[in-house]
């Protein structure tokens, strides 16, 4: 932007961090993506949505089915109850993850909270092992738990980015940790692919569930055992609220929140941008969450064709996000955000487009997400990094989680609202248009260096 605000903040830079701490924060990446890969965005919108039918008394393997499941006695179609969850779970993490992240900056044990929710998350994923015949509410159960686990571990684990690097390193950084991250969820999508492709013989739809039950529960595997490194090779790095001590860090934090909601309109800017990333990144979220859901139900393809263009997008993504990274070293991490929202809002338009029953189309669409996705959500971040007032990361990283890695809400609801509607999962992904037109337009009005300025922070060289 053409703004000539002159900061007048410390320009300090943070404590330098290490090689090693460095690729603990990444590896991170590498063990929750997991369960975004592997668990929302493949086998469970299909495997509950089955557990459900089966629940509302829809024949194993059948085609359509529109029954209804009565969880806590209110009617719901069993093909919205997946993206009823979802909203439910995030609805939730409204309460929950400000206060982690208010937490987490009075702590001066950033790596446990990190462990603990990251831990509780994984054993909630296993226990899908126990999801068998109509336990619909189990799944939905555990579901919630595992979700709102690995939001809070999120929220934790980004307030950690500012101390990583200065204004000019965090879209590196933050780009290296979402493509690493890409590519540990692709290697154990690629393994659950090749498990199923050896035992799956497509003539027995119980085979295909229970398959499904256990990728799921590889990804809590997965995700408990790589959280080992991150709480091994990061350093803690306590903020001056921490390391004062002297109260009760739960009590203290709920103090703390409460202060922040009373002090934010001092950061007008920074809401303005927070606004605009929970919109379009809605939107981002629900596409992820729901491709499954679209390309079994409504387009009528294979479990295995799925697999492999989540694949492919995971693999491309790890390009992506490295190369959007270095598209914002020359025109800014701002401009390269916008310009992936016109992008999406294409890919959009493509998928209501895409032919039933055609593989090639669904894998091609699946490529042109590769290469956006990470990108958009990496740069995000880092972005979001610099409008942060010192000493707060947690709390704005708990605000910013809202929307983020499989956290969205009202992409969903309106996603289930409109299907249980029309009965057509095409009209339903045409609603999410909205959340990338008007995501665009509010991010574009965000004047990024003034906001920047106005956290006290100082502002990159390009942005």
């Amino acid at each position: 932007m053409a703004e000539t605000v002159t900061p007048t903040v410390d320009d300090t830079p943070p404590p330098a961090s290490t090689r090693r701490e460095r690729r603990g924060w990444y590896i991170y990446d590498w063990a929750n993506s997991a369960f975004q890969t592997t668990v929302v965005t493949v086998f469970l919108g299909p495997f509950l949505t089955t557990v459900a039918e089966l629940a509302a008394g829809c024949e194993l393997g059948a085609d359509t089915c529109d029954g209804s499941v009565y969880p806590l006695g209110i009617k719901i179609a069993a093909g919205s109850y997946y993206p009823y969850l979802i909203s439910l779970s995030v609805f939730l993490t409204v309460f929950v993850l400000p206060v982690i992240g208010a937490i987490a900056d009075r702590s001066a044990h950033k790596k446990r909270l990190l462990g603990g929710a990251a831990f509780t998350g994984a054993g909630a994923t296993i226990a899908m092992a126990f999801v068998t015949g109509d336990r619909y509410l189990l799944g939905g159960a555990l579901f919630l738990v595992a979700n709102i686990s690995f939001g809070a571990a999120i929220v934790v684990y980004n307030s950690f980015l500012p101390q990583l690097g200065g204004p000019d390193e965090r879209d590196g950084i933050s780009s290296r940790g979402w493509a690493l991250g890409y590519l540990g969820g692709g290697l154990l999508l690629a393994l659950n692919l090749v498990a199923i492709t050896l035992l799956d013989d497509g003539d027995n739809p119980q085979r295909t569930l229970d398959l499904a039950r256990w990728s799921i529960v590889s990804a809590g595997v997965w995700w408990a055992l790589f959280t080992l490194v991150p709480l091994r090779w990061l350093r803690e790095r306590p903020s001056v609220a921490a390391l004062a001590g002297g109260g009760n860090v739960l009590t203290d934090g709920f103090r703390q929140l409460a202060r922040t909601m009373r002090e934010v309109k001092a950061y007008p800017l920074t809401l303005y941008f927070l606004l605009a990333f929970l919109v379009y990144n809605d939107g981002i979220q629900t596409v992820i969450t729901l491709a499954s859901q679209y390309g079994t139900e409504e387009l009528r393809l294979e479990q295995s064709t799925l697999i492999i263009t989540i694949l492919l997008v995971q693999f491309l993504a790890f390009g992506g996000a490295l190369s959007l990274g270095a598209l914002a070293k020359r025109i800014g991490a701002w401009k390269t955000v916008l310009l992936s929202l016109v992008l999406w809002t294409g890919v959009i338009i493509a998928a209501f487009r895409l032919p039933a029953e055609a593989p090639l189309p669904f894998m091609v669409l699946g490529a042109a997400i590769g290469l956006v996705l990470g990108g958009s959500q990496a740069l995000s971040r880092s972005l979001f990094s610099q409008l942060i007032p010192a000493g707060k990361e947690g709390e704005y990283y708990g605000f910013y989680e809202i929307s983020d890695k499989g956290t969205s809400w009202l992409g969903p609801l309106a996603f289930g609202l409109v299907f249980q509607l029309t009965s057509s999962y095409r009209v339903g992904l045409v609603s999410l248009l909205i959340f990338f037109v008007v995501g665009f337009l509010l991010l574009a009005a965000v004047p990024i260096r003034r906001a920047i300025v106005a956290a006290g922070n100082t502002p990159p060289r390009v942005l």
